[in-house]
């Protein structure tokens, strides 16, 4: 049987560990077999944010099929204990799977364990990684990185999709649907998904007419609006609406809803149970071919996902 082994430590991020803990104990409940262990250098370890696990079971001998979790911390507030940093060098050496969630990453840096491999942490430590461990191939834009046995992700909530990613491998996509059903997450990003998104991006300014517009657009992606109904919204007249939006925004009105669809595209396509014409449907494409032409012009390659 798998074995999923948390390792904590003083100072380490909670949803680092909640997250994928919560995702296997899911799996569990519908019928992956998994033994999950929450272990620790000493009894219990207390949380950045203040909140301590307690009765946790000692640091075990590691196996091959092992897949051993170091969560996060915030780094440069606490030193990384040297216990911690020998345990992920022994479990490499066993050949378990070493998983970092967040700014876990940094503790496999110490480990030696990021040399020559890809990897990547939060967005805003990644030029932190690649100044302390130039040997790492640090990778920005990436939700998380498998490189042979180590696998890093950007940490916080998206430490759910990397354990929907590692169910998936175990019992295939209409499973990890099933758990991400049951987690009520949409559906799992995919591993090249970035770790910024259009819903929050294009938003660092303080027009709340703008502001307004693209709420109804990240909303109502599928409804059809000329730039007239869009302009009406704002209060404004076609010509200052398309104006200000640019100067607000960087990009045109067009652009932007076309970012939101294949933003909302690149989520619904991990779903096995959906075909390319069944996402462009419900992206507000007006066919699938449209959103091929897109998804090329945005990406250079075509959407990954079988045909109807």
């Amino acid at each position: 049987m798998r074995r999923v082994v948390f390792v904590l430590y003083p100072g380490f991020g909670i949803l680092d560990l909640a997250g994928p803990l919560q995702s296997f104990h899911e799996a569990r409940e519908y019928g992956l077999e998994l033994e999950i262990l929450i272990c620790g250098h000493s009894g219990s370890a207390m949380s950045e944010q203040g909140l301590a696990v307690a009765n946790l079971d000692p640091i075990p001998r590691f196996g091959s099929s092992d897949w051993v979790f170091v969560p996060g911390h915030t780094v440069g507030k606490a030193s990384i204990p040297k216990e911690l940093i020998e345990t992920a060098r022994e479990a490499a050496r066993a050949g378990a799977k070493l998983v970092s969630t967040c700014t876990g990453a940094f503790i496999l840096g110490e480990a030696g364990l990021l040399d020559g491999r890809g990897c990547t942490t939060h967005w805003k430590r990644l030029a932190e990684l690649r100044e302390r461990f130039p040997r790492a191939k640090v990778l920005d834009d990436r939700l998380f990185i498998e490189d042979g046995n180590i696998v890093t992700c950007g940490g916080v909530a998206c430490g759910i999709d990397l354990a929907l990613y590692l169910i998936e491998g175990e019992k295939g996509p209409a499973f990890a649907s099933k758990v991400a059903r049951e987690l009520i997450v949409f559906l799992r990003r995919d591993r090249d998904h970035p770790q910024t998104s259009v819903y929050l991006d294009y938003r660092n300014h303080d027009n709340p007419s703008i502001h307004a517009v693209q709420d109804w657009l990240a909303e109502n992606q599928a409804k059809p609006a000329g730039i007239e109904d869009l302009a009406r919204m704002g209060g404004m007249s076609v010509r200052n609406f398309a104006r200000a939006f640019r100067e607000a925004t960087g990009t045109s009105p067009g652009e932007y809803r076309t970012l939101l669809r294949l933003e909302r595209a690149m989520i619904m396509l991990n779903n096995p149970a959906m075909t390319v014409e069944a996402v462009a449907s419900e992206c507000g494409f007006p066919d699938a071919r449209a959103l091929r032409r897109q998804w090329k012009k945005r990406y250079g390659l075509s959407p990954r996902r079988k045909e109807a």
